[in-house]
């Protein structure tokens, strides 16, 4: 199953709200996200099913290892491409904006590629 945009942002979310806290209920998703409470239980079940998302019986979520991986490439991405273009002199409102967009469309190699310039150029 491939992943849509929609859901590695939950996924992103899940993975950035359980670092701020042990339990992440889909309720903290969906007022991180702006969501309403049914969209994200919609994506929650799709997520779960998918394998990505482990819900506990009290509601609590967890991400599976197959769903960290995908969080943490998202993540790191997200942050990384933040990063170059506040380097760059774009705002940090507009940078992390853009990153996001960014971040989900942007290919493995040219991805790799860039996190070896900055390497480079450090």
């Amino acid at each position: 199953m491939h992943i849509q945009e929609s859901g590695e942002m939950y996924l992103e979310t899940i993975l950035i709200l359980s670092q701020k806290s042990e339990i992440v209920r889909s309720l903290d998703v969906a007022e991180y996200m702006g969501f309403s409470k049914p969209s994200v239980s919609r994506a929650v079940g799709l997520l779960k099913e998918g394998g990505y998302l482990l819900v506990a019986e009290n509601g609590y979520l967890t991400l599976t290892e197959k769903g960290r991986e995908v969080a943490e490439k998202i993540y790191e991405r997200h942050t990384t491409l933040t990063a170059i273009l506040v380097q760059l002199g774009v705002s940090e409102k507009t940078a992390a904006e853009d990153a996001c967009k960014m971040e989900h469309v942007i290919s493995d190699e040219t991805f790799e590629a860039i996190k070896k310039h900055i390497k480079n150029c450090k």
